[in-house]
């Protein structure tokens, strides 16, 4: 790549606040407390290290009913066969687990509605990988029913769709929605600190034109974490990747869109540069002389006859972005992903018509007491 400055897109502008159906109001915010940054008490770390302090004693008086087992070495799949496995003492310290960080989740969800850009969050959706879990599923309605009890009125609810596709299904909501039509498909990709995904993802907007009935046609996982390659040998394995599946999904039929949706960590600049937060990508993706989309394009310049198109957005906005279907009854709802990290994001619904139910209610309430002053004064 050369020094100059590189274009926005014709269609849009990367990392923007104003999408198709959401404004996004904030994402990828970085609260912290006195113990450090608050998305280190709710991750997969977090609760690895949960599971070892509850495993600590019972390994010195030799109880731990996990032996010598490294707690790092347990994977999601073995933990929830524990819990409905016929070792008791096992199942009762995942439990333990489990309600500790219940309780950082509470309690972090309650930081971040306590944030000026989480101010009347009404739902929250849960994603990332350790959703993909019994666990995670017990977690999540755990630190629901703790929120409940202090009198929380926020919806914690579990990503829809599985979290390894969300991120690819949330691409569709960054494009504009003239470009999906008469088109089937897009080509999207799920950049993580670990793994790279891509994935042919079809609108199937002849059965739900809210994209609700989206899915991933098909996908392909490459675990860069295993391989060390450096950048430019990740682009380029990204490109091949993206060749392989637009080769297949045209071989099929598929009418394919010529739009590239891009999910990555960190903050994404409007001219497609990332800002900060791709430290775990290999080699420097936040250099000046690299910029993402333009590499993709000189890869991939033509998708059906046209000129390619790229928009890229945060991993965390993107998953949000899958759940905008459901979330019409809320006006404003924001997006919580536990992996390595813990990414977030906040939107506000563009409703142009009539206003979603529970900020309906919220304005009756407000009408009531406004009412209630006047009467009184």
């Amino acid at each position: 790549m050369s020094d100059e400055t590189q274009p926005v897109t014709g269609i849009g502008q990367h990392g923007a606040t104003r999408l198709p159906s959401v404004e996004v109001d904030s994402y990828n915010i970085e609260l912290k407390d006195d113990d450090g940054f608050l998305g280190d008490r709710a991750c997969k770390g977090a609760f690895q290290a949960i599971l070892e302090g509850w495993r600590k004693p019972l390994r010195k008086s030799g109880q731990d009913p996990f032996g010598k087992v490294a707690t790092e070495a347990i994977g999601k799949a073995e933990l929830d066969a524990i819990l409905t496995g016929d070792d008791v003492d096992a199942a009762a310290v995942v439990h333990s687990a489990i309600e500790d960080f219940a309780g950082e989740l509470a309690y972090v969800t309650r930081r971040f509605m306590k944030s000026k850009a989480w101010a009347d969050t009404e739902c929250i959706v849960v994603g990332g990988g350790f959703r993909a879990s019994r666990i995670g599923e017990l977690a999540i309605a755990r630190a629901e029913i703790i929120l409940r009890s202090e009198g929380s009125k926020v919806d914690l609810v579990p990503i829809r769709f599985d979290p390894d596709e969300a991120g690819l299904i949330g691409c569709l909501h960054l494009a504009p929605s003239w470009i999906l039509e008469a088109h089937d498909a897009i080509l999207a990709v799920d950049i993580g600190g670990s793994n790279i995904r891509c994935g042919v993802v079809e609108t199937r907007q002849k059965k739900a034109a809210d994209l609700s009935k989206a899915k991933v046609w098909r996908s392909e996982l490459w675990r860069h974490a295993d391989d060390e390659p450096t950048r430019e040998g990740a682009v380029k394995r990204l490109i091949k990747m993206l060749k392989e599946l637009l080769a297949a999904a045209e071989a099929e039929g598929l009418k394919m869109a010529p739009f590239i949706g891009i999910s990555c960590p960190g903050v994404i600049n409007a001219d497609g540069a990332i800002e900060k937060g791709a430290q775990n990508l290999p080699g420097n993706w936040e250099s000046s002389r690299f910029h993402l989309p333009t590499s993709l394009v000189e890869g991939i310049p033509r998708i059906g006859g046209h000129d390619t198109a790229v928009l890229m957005h945060n991993d965390g906005v993107a998953q949000g972005l899958s759940e905008v279907p459901f979330m019409q009854e809320f006006q404003r709802w924001g997006v919580l992903t536990i992996g390595t990290g813990l990414g977030n994001a906040r939107f506000t619904n563009r409703r142009t018509k009539d206003k979603p139910k529970k900020a309906k209610e919220k304005d009756k309430e407000k009408d009531k007491e406004k009412d209630k002053t006047d009467a009184e004064a």
